[in-house]
Parts: C-alpha cells; structure tokens; sequence
C-alpha cells in the first residue's frame, strides 16, 4: 500500500523527496546478481591471490555498467596466507582421521608433519592458567561452548580461542595449536580465519571441525594418554598485491562531505565468500542505486569494496590512512551474511534525535526496531570512522545461522535466501535515501 502511494506521487516532488520509489525489474536483483556474479564467476578470493586480483577487475567492470563514477583501484601490498596441505589424525588412544583447516598467519609444520602427546583445554581460560612450559613438545588443543544468537555476540569471547589461543599455546612452549573452530553449526565442516602471533614466534595452527571437536573432548573424557598426527603446509607471505576498489554516486552538492558506504571483496578460499562478504557488497551497491532512483542526492554516495579484510583489515587501515584528511559525513558497512534486518543502531540518537527519529520510522514498516546500544560500524570503516569521528549507523542482520556457514565450504551462493537479501536492499535504500539528502551535519543536525 505505501508503495503504491509512492508511485502515484507527482515526478516533481518524487525526486525532492527523501521516499524511496519501489524498485522496477531492472534493478530489483542487482544485489543478487553482484553476489551470484562474484560467487561464480570469481569465486575464492583469498586476500592477495590473484583471484583477488580478478575480483578487483570484476568489480571495476561491474560498478561502471551500473552507472557509478570515479571507479578506481587503490593498491596496497600486503602480509598474506599461502594455504597448503592439511591433514589431521588422532593416533592414540583412539585413531581418528580428524577435518582440520590451517588458520592464517600460522606457519607449516615440518615437511612430514608432526606427532606429539595431545593436551586437551576445555576452555581458553583453562589453556591460560596452564603452567609456563608445560606444553613443550606437545601439541595443544582448546575447546569452547560458542552457541547461536541472533545478534551473533558469541562471536567476540569465543572466537578469541581462534585470534589469541595459538599465540598462548605458543607463549606455554606448545609445537602446535588445534582448536575449536569458532562455528555454531554441527557439520563436519571447519572454520578458517586468521590468527595473530603478536610479538610471539608462530606456530603451526588449524581448526578442527566441531563434530571432531566432540570426538576429542569425548575421547580425552576417558583419561587416557591422546596424540595427535598433524601436517599443515600452508605459510605467510610477504609484499603480496591486494588493493581497494572505490567508485561514487556523485551528489547535487559536491562541496558537501560524502556518505561512506563499505564491504568486502577478499574471502576465505573453504567456499566461495557469499555471505562473508559478496552478499555485503551486492546489498551496498544495490542499496545505493535504488536510493537515487527518484534522482540524484544531495551528498556523493562512495562505495569502497575493500581488499584484504579477512587477513588483518588491511584494506580498511589502507582507506583510512589514503583518506584521513578527507571529510566524510557517515560510514555504514555490511558484513554479517545476508539474513534480515532486524534492528537500527545510530551514534547519534541523543546528538541528533530529529535525523534518528525519521530512520526508525522509514524502518518501522520492514519491521526494524531501534536497537538502544552503542554502534559497532564494521572492521573496514573502522579507521576513517576512528581518524575522522564520524557518525556511524549500523543496520543489524539476524545473525542467528551466520556462524554455521562463516568461514565454512558451506559459504557458497546456494545459502543466500533472495528475499531476506531484498529486504537488506530495501533497508539500506531507505537510509540512504534520507541521510544523503541532509545539508546539516548528521552527527548534530547543526
């Protein structure tokens, strides 16, 4: 019914308007099409591989045909992840031929592998109060309990045992780390990611899936003596070329600062990166386009598809370094899989409440409720929003299946529900549609 009404408005008033029109055909599955189109045509898009490079060139060729402006590469160079071989297998008490991936930024075992005794952690706690050398010679293994929830706060505490757990065991003399993949699913899938070392010499390191996870906490339940045999050949690598991609939806007033929007375009190389990140990029871009259906904007709409987040956010520290002295007025990403909107948060509900209160009601009919904590933005506009101070909106997805498929052989197009997909589409053109249409400054209203 409000579609219908905003259709039948007046052309003159429609593109002075901060509605936005219902999208024709033609639009309407841009953002599958980019998803699909990454996902199939591209496909793993491991951060500085040269499939992340054809990736850049893709949506160079992309962006243009929809019409956007000032497309361009920005180049960086970075510290990546050469994956290799990965096997695992228990060997005593029990033998198990295990599912395991290597974790990024961990380095190979020898190349034969590694045999050792097997200590089992039920938590990352545990592993930190172990005794200082206590695990030399021995190989490292830690448990969690991460389960689902819609918001996906799980993720935080629990996949510290991915981030932080290989560096511990390594700090308490351990060969190696194997853990938990920080997962919600019970597939015998495991979940990639990166890992940090820190000032810590690294250590061979991977994921098991969470099915074999049960299997070791079972057999380590019996109290007898477990090893483990472990070959994982992948390694880092320096100086490998990644970069960002950028393009614009120029504005009516290009004298005012303009709105940051931002994906992803690295993925992990298990699956094929639909829902972390193809889907995000797809929703911004498709977002950004309807928005400006009625006519062009006030501020510029810029898209950055960063490169290489999976691995450290070096495309997001790039853009933030690249652009520091450049004025933004917002930033918003999309990065949590392509599931339903389900909430609004803003930075400036008390500084600009009169901005606030219009985005909950243009939400209010996609059932969108305004969600009353701090702002999470996202990791690659994390260093523009910290350099610059911006006002942030997030648009918080159902996360609540997410970590089944996060960074799994499960991440492939074929997870991606179009319908929860449009209305992503649908909440994004919304906001972008008002905030891109404010003179005033969107953090005061000044």
């Amino acid at each position: 019914m409000i579609t219908s009404l905003r259709l039948a408005a007046p052309a003159c008033l429609l593109a002075l308007s901060t509605a936005v029109p219902a999208a024709p055909p033609e639009t309407a599955s841009v953002a599958w099409s980019i998803t699909e189109g990454l996902t199939t045509e591209v496909g793993q898009r491991i951060a500085g591989s040269e499939r992340e490079a054809v990736a850049r060139d893709w949506a160079v060729t992309r962006l243009k045909a929809l019409g956007f402006q000032n497309v361009r590469i920005e180049p960086f160079t970075l510290r990546g992840f050469v994956r290799g071989e990965e096997t695992a297998r228990l060997t005593m008490p029990y033998p198990h031929a295990l599912a395991i991936t290597q974790l990024g930024h961990s380095v190979a075992t020898p190349a034969g592998g590694i045999e050792a005794e097997l200590v089992y952690f039920q938590t990352l706690d545990a592993l930190k109060a172990a005794p200082a050398g206590s695990l030399k010679g021995k190989i490292a293994f830690i448990n969690h309990a991460m389960k689902a929830s819609q918001d996906g706060s799980g993720y935080g505490p629990f996949g510290d045992v991915r981030r932080a757990g290989p560096r511990i065991a390594a700090q308490k003399g351990a060969l190696a780390a194997v853990i938990r993949s920080a997962g919600t699913d019970m597939h015998r899938n495991p979940h990639t990611g990166g890992t940090s070392f820190a000032d810590t010499a690294p250590i061979p390191a991977g994921a098991v899936s969470l099915l074999d996870a049960e299997l070791i906490a079972r057999v380590a339940s019996r109290g007898k003596p477990m090893r483990i045999a472990l070959k994982l050949t992948g390694h880092p690598q320096d100086n490998l070329p990644s970069g960002n991609v950028l393009a614009e939806l120029p504005g009516r007033d290009p004298s005012l600062a303009p709105i940051l929007i931002a994906c992803h375009l690295d993925s992990w190389d298990l699956g094929t990166g639909a829902i972390d990140d193809a889907a995000g990029c797809g929703i911004i871009t498709a977002g950004a386009l309807r928005a400006q259906q009625g006519g062009k904007r006030l501020r510029t709409i810029r898209v950055l598809w960063a490169g290489s987040e999976e691995i450290g956010v070096f495309g997001g520290a790039a853009y933030g370094e690249a652009h520091k002295g450049e004025p933004h007025a917002l930033a918003m990403e999309s990065d949590f899989g392509a599931d339903r909107v389900w909430a609004l948060r803003t930075s400036f509900a008390k500084s600009n409440p009169a901005l606030h209160d219009r985005l909950v009601a243009a939400l209010a009919p996609l059932g969108i409720v305004f969600k009353d904590e701090p702002v999470e933005g996202g990791a690659d506009i994390g260093a523009i929003v910290a350099a610059r101070k911006l006002p942030v909106i997030d648009l918080v997805q159902d996360g609540t299946r997410y970590f089944d498929l996060h960074h799994t052989p499960d991440d492939m197009l074929d997870m991606i529900d179009p319908v929860q997909l449009e209305q992503n589409v649908d909440a994004w053109s919304r906001v972008l549609a008002i905030v891109a249409e404010e003179k005033a400054d969107l953090a005061s209203g000044s």
